[in-house]
C-alpha cells in the first residue's frame, strides 16, 4: 500500500505540474505574440498600434504575466525567497529573482516611466512569464521521468495477488490477501498468482518465477518446496502453508529494497550538493557584476541592457540539471536492477561496485551448488564400515554444516544406491558412488558398502547409535561420544591440532583433493580410522561468471574454509586467480584486507552465515537470495534468483549508472560554464550577440531534459550489453 500511495503521489505531482505548465504556456503565448511578434512582423506592430496602442499592449501583458507568476509561478517565490533570506539560495531562488526582477522593472516602466532614465522605459513581461512556463514544463518532464523510473516498483506491486482462498474451520474462504496470517493453509488453482510466500503441503505443479527471479523456465514444486508470493502457478493445483506474509514476504522486501536504493544518496551526490551550495551565490554575484558592468560600460540605454543580461545570467545558471544528474540516474538504475534480478539494498552499492578491483567468492553454496554429497569412504582394513559411517552420521546430525549434512544423507539413503569403493589404494576416478567394488586382494576389507545405508546382504544391518557430548570446533570439525567411543571428525588441520596421525590416508587425500573433493578425516579413541571425500558440484554458471568478470577487467579470488587442495582444484577449473583456503570465518575478513592492500577496493560474493562478516567488510557485498537471512542483511546487493550470472550484471549496471551520472554532471557543468559568459554579454563587443532571458530559459530547460533523457538510457542496460 505504501508503494501504491507513493505511485499515486508521483502521478498527482506530475499531473499538477503539467496543469501549471499548460496554464503558464496559455498565459505566456499572448504576451510573446504582443511583444516579440510586433518586433518580428511589422504588420502586427501596425495592427497593435492601431487598436491597442503601446500602453494598452503593455497593460494586457502586465495582467497576463502577473496572473502567470501569481498562479502557476507562485511556488518559485514561496520556496525561493525564504531560502534567499536564510542565506541558502537554491534553484527556486534564482528563478524568483530573475523572473521577479524582469516583472518589477516592467511594472515600473508601465506605471511610472519617469522614474527610469530617458529611453529605458521598456517592458520584459515576456521574459518573466516564459521563464516560468519553460521551467514548469521542464519540471513536468522531470516528474514524468521519475514516474517512469519508479515503474519497477509499481510493476512489482502489481505482482501481488489481491485475494486468497484460505482453509479455516474446515471450510474454504476467500479473503483479502493482506488478511492471510502465517500458518494459514491456502488452495491455489491452476494459472493463479500465489498470494503469499509459503511451503507446498500437497500437489505438484510448475511455477513461473520469472517476474521475481528472472529465471525463464518454470520451476517444479512438490511437497516441502518453498514458493514465492506473486509468482504464477502452472497447470497443477497446490495446497500451501503460509510462511511469510505482509512486510516479511519476499516481494514486499524487494519493493522496500528498491525504494531504499532509489532514495539513497551516493557519495558523489554529496560533492554535487556542496558544489551547488557555493554555485548559487556565485551565480548571483556574477549577475550583480553583469548588471554593474552593463550599467557602467554598456551602450545607451544602459539600464535595459544591464537588466536583461543580469536576468539572463540568473536564468541560464539555474542548476536544475546538476540537481537532477545523480538522483534520476540512481532511480532508473535501481529500477532496472530490480527488473534484472539485482536488488541494490543500499544506494552506495552502485558506486562501491564500480570502484571494486577484485571480486572474492565464497566456495560452498556460492560457486558450488551447496548440496555436497559423500563420494568416497575409505577406512582402515579392520573397520566395520557400515557401523562406522552410522556412528559418524550420528555425530554429524548435530551439526548444520553442509559437509555434515552430506554424511548424514549418505547414511540415510535408500539401500539400493550404488556401492562406494572402500579401498585406500584406489585412484580418485575409482572412488565414485557407482564404481564397482575392488577386486579381492586390493587391500579393502570384504563387504562393499553403499552410499550410507547398507544392503542386508552385507550382514551388518543398520546401526543407529546416539551421540553425546557433541562439541563443534568452528572452522575445524566436530567431536563427541557415540556408543561410548570418542570420535573426532574434521579437516587434516583438526587432526594435526589433536595430535592424530593421518599419514596412512595422506596419498589418497591428495588425489581426492586434486580432483576437487574435500577430504575429511575421522578418528576414534585417538586413532584415525577413515577418510571421507565430499564433493559439491560446481554451479554451471560459475565459469561463465568468472570469465565475464575478467572481461570487465576485474581480478577474482576464492576465500574458503575448505581444504586448500580442493579449493585450488576448484579455482583452477574456473580460472580464479588467487586462493585463500582453510580460513576460519574471521579469517575471511583478514583475507579481504590482504586483497584490498594488494589490489584496491574489494567486492565479496557469499551466501552463508559465516560469510556475513566478509560481506560487511567488503566495499560491496553481494549475497545470493538463496542464502541465509543474516548474509542477505549484511550485503549491499542481493541476487534475487540466486544465479551467479547476476554478479557481472550487477557490475555492468553499476558502471553504467556511475558513467551516466558523470556524463550528466559533465554536461551540466559544461553547459553552465559555457553559457554564463554568453548570457553576461561576453560575445557582444566582438559579435554583437546577446542571449535574451527568454532564450536563456529555453536553454536551461533543454539542459534538464537532456539529463533526464540520458538517464533513461539506463533502462536499456541488459546482461552482456551495458550502456
Amino acid at each position: 500500500s505504501a508503494a501504491d500511495e507513493a505511485a499515486r503521489a508521483q502521478e498527482a505531482e506530475a499531473s499538477a505540474l503539467g496543469r501549471d505548465a499548460l496554464i503558464a504556456a496559455i498565459l505566456a503565448a499572448p504576451v510573446v505574440a504582443l511583444e516579440m511578434g510586433s518586433h518580428l512582423i511589422p504588420a502586427l506592430q501596425a495592427l497593435i498600434d492601431a487598436t491597442l496602442g503601446r500602453q494598452g499592449s503593455w497593460l494586457i501583458q502586465a495582467l497576463l504575466a502577473t496572473a502567470a507568476l501569481i498562479g502557476p509561478g507562485r511556488p518559485f517565490f514561496d520556496r525561493g525567497l525564504p531560502a534567499l533570506r536564510r542565506g541558502a539560495p537554491d534553484m527556486n531562488s534564482l528563478v524568483a529573482v530573475g523572473a521577479g526582477a524582469a516583472w518589477l522593472f516592467s511594472i515600473v516602466a508601465l506605471a511610472a516611466p519617469r522614474l527610469l532614465p530617458p529611453g529605458t522605459a521598456h517592458v520584459y513581461f515576456e521574459a518573466a512569464v516564459v521563464v516560468a512556463a519553460l521551467i514548469l514544463a521542464g519540471r513536468w518532464l522531470e516528474a514524468r521521468a521519475r514516474g517512469r523510473a519508479s515503474h519497477a516498483i509499481r510493476r512489482l506491486v502489481g505482482l501481488q495477488a489481491r485475494t486468497a482462498r484460505v482453509r479455516r474451520g474446515g471450510a474454504l474462504q476467500e479473503v483479502p490477501a493482506e488478511d492471510v496470517v502465517q500458518g494459514d493453509e491456502l488452495d491455489i488453482r491452476p494459472g493463479e498468482r500465489l498470494p503469499v510466500d509459503g511451503e507446498v503441503l500437497a500437489g505438484e505443479s510448475r511455477v513461473d518465477e520469472s517476474l521475481v527471479t528472472g529465471e525463464p523456465a518454470p520451476v517444479l514444486k512438490r511437497p516441502g518446496d518453498a514458493v514465492i508470493g506473486g509468482t504464477i502457478n502452472g497447470a497443477g493445483a497446490l495446497t500451501l502453508r503460509a510462511t511469510a506474509v505482509g512486510a516479511d514476504a519476499l516481494l514486499a522486501q524487494i519493493i522496500r529494497m528498491v525504494e531504499d536504493a532509489q532514495s539513497a544518496k551516493l557519495p558523489i551526490q554529496a560533492l554535487v550538493d556542496r558544489a551547488t551550495l557555493w554555485f548559487v551565490p556565485a551565480v548571483m554575484a556574477a549577475a550583480a557584476l553583469t548588471f554593474a558592468a552593463w550599467l557602467i560600460f554598456g551602450p545607451a540605454p544602459a539600464l535595459p541592457y544591464a537588466l536583461a543580461n543580469a536576468v539572463a545570467v540568473l536564468i541560464i545558471a539555474c542548476p536544475c540539471a546538476m540537481g537532477l544528474a545523480t538522483p534520476v540516474s540512481i532511480m532508473v538504475g535501481a529500477g532496472r536492477g530490480a527488473e534484472l534480478g539485482v536488488l541494490f539494498r543500499k544506494g552506495e552499492a552502485l558506486q562501491a561496485l564500480q570502484a571494486a578491483r577484485v571480486v572474492a567468492f565464497d566456495k560452498t553454496g556460492t560457486l558450488t551448488e551447496g548440496a555436497p554429497r559423500l563420494t568416497a569412504f575409505l577406512t582402515a582394513a579392520d573397520e566395520d564400515r557400515p557401523a562406522l559411517l552410522q556412528a559418524l552420521a550420528a555425530l554429524e546430525a548435530r551439526s548444520e554444516h553442509p559437509l555434515a549434512r552430506a554424511i548424514v544423507a549418505a547414511a540415510d539413503v535408500d539401500a539400493g544406491s550404488g556401492p562406494l569403493v572402500a579401498d585406500p589404494n584406489a585412484s580418485p576416478r575409482d572412488l565414485r558412488p557407482d564404481a564397482s567394488p575392488p577386486a579381492t586382494g586390493s587391500g579393502a576389507s570384504s563387504p562393499a558398502i553403499r552410499s550410507g545405508a547398507f544392503s542386508p546382504a552385507t550382514g551388518s544391518g543398520v546401526f543407529s547409535p546416539g551421540a553425546e557430548d557433541v562439541e563443534s570446533v568452528p572452522g575445524l570439525g566436530l567431536r563427541g561420544r557415540v556408543a561410548g567411543a570418542r570420535y573426532e571428525i574434521g579437516a587434516d588441520r583438526f587432526m594435526a591440532r589433536l595430535g592424530r596421525d593421518a599419514s596412512a590416508f595422506a596419498p589418497q587425500a591428495e588425489r581426492l583433493a586434486a580432483d576437487g573433493a574435500t577430504p575429511v578425516y575421522a578418528a576414534r579413541d585417538g586413532r584415525v580410522v577413515a577418510l571421507l571425500a565430499i564433493s559439491d558440484p560446481i554451479r554451471p554458471a560459475a565459469a561463465p561468471t568468472v570469465a565475464a568478470l575478467h572481461a570487465l577487467g576485474l581480478k577474482t579470488a576464492l576465500i574458503t574454509g575448505d581444504d586448500r587442495r580442493a579449493a585450488r582444484a576448484v579455482a583452477a577449473r574456473l580460472g580464479i586467480e588467487e586462493v585463500t583456503a582453510e580460513v576460519m570465518p574471521g579469517g575471511k575478513v583478514e583475507a579481504l584486507k590482504t586483497l584490498r592492500a594488494a589490489h584496491g577496493p574489494v567486492a565479496f560474493v557469499g551466501d552463508g552465515l559465516n560469510d556475513a562478516p566478509a560481506l560487511a567488510e567488503a566495499e560491496a557485498g553481494l549475497a545470493l537470495a538463496t542464502g541465509t537471512d543474516v548474509a542477505i542483511e549484511a550485503a549491499d546487493a542481493v541476487l534475487v534468483s540466486g544465479a551467479l550470472s547476476g554478479v557481472p550484471t550487477a557490475f555492468a549496471l553499476s558502471r553504467a549508472v556511475i558513467r551516466n551520472i558523470r556524463q550528466n554532471l559533465f554536461w551540466a557543468f559544461a553547459y553552465n560554464a559555457a553559457l554564463i559568459p554568453v548570457a553576461a554579454g561576453l560575445l557582444w563587443p566582438a559579435f554583437g550577440i546577446l542571449l535574451s532571458p527568454m532564450l536563456a530559459a529555453a536553454a536551461m530547460s533543454l539542459s534538464s531534459v537532456s539529463v533526464l533523457a540520458n538517464a533513461l538510457r539506463l533502462r536499456r542496460v541488459s546482461p552482456g550489453a551495458p550502456v
